[in-house]
C-alpha cells in the first residue's frame, strides 16, 4: 500500500460512525453506528441496543459489510468522495471474558459518554471482524484492502 493510500485508510479509519449492512429476516438491512477500532486494527467494534433492528444481523458468524467515507464537498465531484467499504463476519463478546473488557475499555475511550449504555441490559459488544474491503480514493484509484493492509498501519490508540 503506498503512502497516500494508507493516509487515506487512516483518515476513514478515525471516522466517529459507520453506515453497516446486515441481513435481517433475509433482507439487507443498513444502520449508522458509532466505532472503535480493536487493538490489532483487525475489527471494528460496535455496541448495539437489542432493541436496534440492525443488531437482529449480528448474529455470531453473520456476514457484514460498512461504509466509510469522507465528507461530500458540495463544490466536487461526489465520485471522488474518499471511502473504504469492509466486510467480513460478526462476533459477539461474551461479557465477563479479557477480551470483551478489551474492547469495552477501547468503546469508551473512543465515547465516554456511552458508559451508560454498557449498563442496559439489551445493549452487545460486537466485534466485526474484517476479511476484506475494497479503498476509493478516487478516479481510477481503487484498491483491495486486506487485513495484512490493516495492520500494517500500525497500532491504533
Amino acid at each position: 500500500m503506498n503512502s497516500d493510500d494508507a493516509s487515506l485508510l487512516r483518515q476513514l479509519l478515525d471516522q466517529r460512525v459507520l453506515s453497516l449492512g446486515v441481513l435481517v429476516d433475509g433482507a439487507p438491512y443498513v444502520g449508522l453506528l458509532p466505532f472503535a477500532l480493536s487493538g490489532d486494527l483487525q475489527a471494528l467494534l460496535v455496541h448495539a441496543s437489542g432493541l436496534a433492528r440492525h443488531t437482529r444481523g449480528l448474529g455470531d458468524g453473520a456476514p457484514w459489510s460498512a461504509l466509510l467515507h469522507l465528507p461530500d464537498d458540495p463544490a466536487g465531484d461526489p465520485l471522488q468522495v474518499g471511502r473504504v467499504t469492509l466486510s467480513g463476519e460478526v462476533r459477539r463478546l461474551a461479557e465477563g471474558t479479557p477480551e470483551h473488557e478489551a474492547a469495552k475499555a477501547r468503546f469508551l475511550a473512543r465515547f465516554p459518554d456511552a458508559a451508560r449504555t454498557f449498563e442496559l441490559a439489551d445493549f452487545g459488544l460486537y466485534a466485526l471482524r474484517v476479511r476484506a474491503g475494497r479503498l476509493v480514493a478516487g478516479f481510477a484509484r481503487a484498491r483491495d484492502v486486506s487485513p495484512g493492509d490493516l495492520a500494517s498501519l500500525g497500532r491504533s490508540d
